[in-house]
């Protein structure tokens, strides 16, 4: 069978400096363990080809479709605070990138876990089963809730057993973004960039611009910043109203699209707790959930740092003051979404004061309010701890319908997720599967599967996430 689709190689090629040619490894008996049909088909691929033996060596990296060339991308990283000159892809390869049918638009198609490259640093460069698996739902269900990110097409298990927490079942990720530029990608070039015009950065800034913010004038690169800083303001606000925790937001983890990337040691919290952090290795609670907007802020001033002097620097103070105003604005954009009234009602400045000290479960919180908007709010004011602000808000003429689509029934609860990543790596993929169809259908109306709704129990304990790198 012919795969009916060619990759571009345009990044690889307008950027020679910022990539290394790499070949992902050959794997001992690779099979496919998921495969995301509703993605294959936006996409314009086959899924029967993907399913025979010419598909799956190109999801694994042995078998190159016409156009493509695959590569490892370069990029630095503020990693916790420090500096990292030479991150790149040290188990991760480009394919190429699709053009869509549609839109003529560019998507990448990425490995993760194919293997070491020349930025591996002295690690195996492969992918746990566990990990993988947990990329692919994490960054499915973000999508299903409407939060901008990279999906998912497939998760491939390779037939090794590699070394983690004890030997594991090995496998990789292949994925999809509208682009893999990050804040990292312009350190990079900026590091790398020998010219006194910057020529590597200037080419660099005006390819993410073309691809991701057309609407920026060619060579404006303050609207760029803006654009970026934009961006990633309203994913991060989005992040905050769900309870989203994601764990490691190095500059090489923000996206110069706005897109959410790398789902290592996310979570959602339980509560709305500022304090909230799960990752195994960040010790300090530097990325906490409470952290990520000033951790944002401190990222984009590091993209800022990277564009001078193509960016003035007064310009570029200017902008990066603009953003606690353009931080408000997002979040009350996001909270009245949940509430279902416009931004500048007072309702919503009451319900952001009293949220980080009643500290409720955002998504119980969300289906409270869908509940009362058409009854009494006795049940609601119990949950918020003020029946004053709930009896306000109660006398809005919201839409129950628009309320109900932006407040989930489902979202991955960490201890759902454990689970259910425990017993697939064990071979029984029966609650993977289960979670899977909630949380890509966050907003069902149809019959509700209450084991899949609320916090955790309260012999769950304390949740720890790990990378899987």
């Amino acid at each position: 069978m012919s795969p009916g689709f060619t990759l571009h190689s345009d990044f690889a090629t307008a950027f020679p400096e910022l990539v290394v040619d790499s070949r992902a490894e050959r794997q001992p008996d690779p099979q496919l363990v998921v495969l995301n049909d509703p993605l294959a088909e936006e996409l314009g691929l086959d899924t029967d080809w993907l399913r025979t033996a010419e598909g799956l060596a190109f999801l694994t990296g042995q078998e190159t479709v016409p156009g493509s060339r695959p590569v490892a991308m370069g990029y630095a990283g503020h990693q916790f605070g420090q500096l990292s000159p030479r991150l790149g892809d040290g188990r991760a390869l480009l394919l190429g990138e699709l053009e869509l049918a549609d839109s003529h638009r560019l998507v990448d198609i990425h490995l993760k876990g194919s293997g070491p490259t020349v930025f591996s640093r002295g690690g195996d460069g492969r992918g746990a089963l566990g990990p993988m698996l947990r990329e692919f739902l994490m960054s499915e269900a973000m999508h299903a809730l409407g939060v901008p990110t990279t999906r998912a097409l497939a998760v491939v298990s390779t037939g090794r057993r590699i070394m983690r927490e004890g030997a594991v079942p090995g496998a990789l990720l292949v994925r999809v973004a509208s682009s893999h530029l990050r804040v990292g990608t312009v350190q990079f070039a900026r590091l790398s960039d020998r010219s006194e015009e910057l020529d590597l950065v200037a080419r660099l800034l005006d390819y993410a611009r073309d691809r991701h913010h057309p609407h920026v004038a060619r060579g404006d690169h303050a609207g760029f910043f803006r654009a970026v800083r934009d961006a990633q303001l309203a994913t991060v606000a989005q992040w905050m109203r769900l309870g989203f925790v994601h764990g490691v937001m190095n500059t090489d983890n923000t996206t110069l699209s706005g897109e959410t990337i790398d789902y290592g040691p996310c979570a959602f919290t339980d509560a709305y707790d500022h304090r909230a952090y799960y990752s195994s290795i960040d010790t300090g609670g530097r990325y906490a959930f409470g952290n990520q907007p000033g951790i944002l802020g401190w990222n984009l001033a590091r993209l800022a740092e990277a564009m001078i002097p193509l960016l003035e620097l007064d310009r570029a103070q200017e902008l990066m003051a603009e953003f606690p105003d353009r931080w408000e604005a997002a979040r009350r954009t996001e909270a009245a979404r949940t509430l279902g009234v416009d931004a500048g009602d007072p309702v919503v400045a009451g319900f952001l004061d009293w949220l980080p000290e009643a500290r409720p479960d955002i998504q119980t919180l969300g289906r409270a309010l869908v509940d009362a908007a058409d009854n009494a709010p006795a049940g609601l004011a119990g949950l918020v701890g003020d029946a004053a602000w709930a009896q306000e808000w109660h006398t809005r003429a919201v839409d129950v319908e628009a309320l109900a689509a932006v407040n989930p029934v489902y979202i991955p609860r960490n201890h759902l997720v454990d689970a259910a990543l425990r017993d697939a790596v064990d071979g029984d993929f029966g609650a993977y599967e289960r979670l899977l169809q909630a949380v890509t259908n966050p907003f069902e109306a149809g019959p509700v599967m209450p084991e899949l709704i609320g916090p955790a129990p309260g012999d769950f304990g304390p949740f720890v996430t790990y990378c899987g790198t």
